[in-house]
């Protein structure tokens, strides 16, 4: 997408790029984490990056927009708010995600689900899931970033801003962990 490189340049003014031994949502461990919090932080980079994923959500014609909690929040509301549509988010309960609050969804919507990064799309599997139970449709899912370099496989089709490709490990493999470096764990499930 045009523009993706100056985004970029804004996560790393904003102090969004870290650098170490990092421990993602996914499991897997990472030299590079995106800390969309920091990003997402100046409510003018929210309203960006959510009237840029709207306007590549757009043809799929959703009627509401469903995000991941924490991490998709914020910016599934940016894109709901621009889309004019309304925005609910889901949360594990019990290890399962879930619809809670008093959200609800009708059946025959059309939902799209956004999240801020994509690395394996666990997260927006897992919300489309909850969405389905409601017998709603699943149009799209929507990202700021997708960090698989494009090599994410999901069920539905998937729009980013960025993408790029970081490397990623499995534990035993981690030449970070053979060097005795620790992985810390700074996403939206704690330490």
């Amino acid at each position: 997408m045009a523009g993706s490189t100056d985004l970029l340049e804004l996560f790393k003014e904003s102090g969004a790029l870290l650098e170490g031994h990092f421990l993602l949502t996914s499991g897997l461990h990472s030299p590079h984490y995106l800390q969309c919090a920091l990003f997402l932080q100046f409510p003018t980079h929210a309203e960006r990056v959510g009237r840029e994923l709207a306007a590549v959500l757009a043809p799929f014609s959703p009627t509401v927009v469903v995000s991941p909690a924490v991490g998709g929040i914020l910016v599934g509301h940016e894109v709901a708010r621009a889309l004019g549509l309304r925005a609910v988010f889901t949360e594990r309960e019990a290890g399962v995600m879930t619809l809670r609050r008093g959200f609800s969804l009708k059946a025959g919507e059309k939902a799209v689900v956004v999240e801020d990064v994509v690395t394996t799309g666990g997260s927006v599997v897992d919300a489309a899931q909850a969405v389905e139970r409601s017998r709603v449709e699943v149009v799209a899912y929507g990202a700021i970033i997708d960090r698989s370099g494009g090599q994410v496989n999901l069920n539905h089709p998937l729009k980013t801003l960025i993408t790029v490709n970081f490397s990623t490990y499995k534990p035993p493999d981690c030449p970070l962990c053979r060097q005795g470096i620790p992985a810390i764990k700074p996403g939206s499930r704690g330490l």
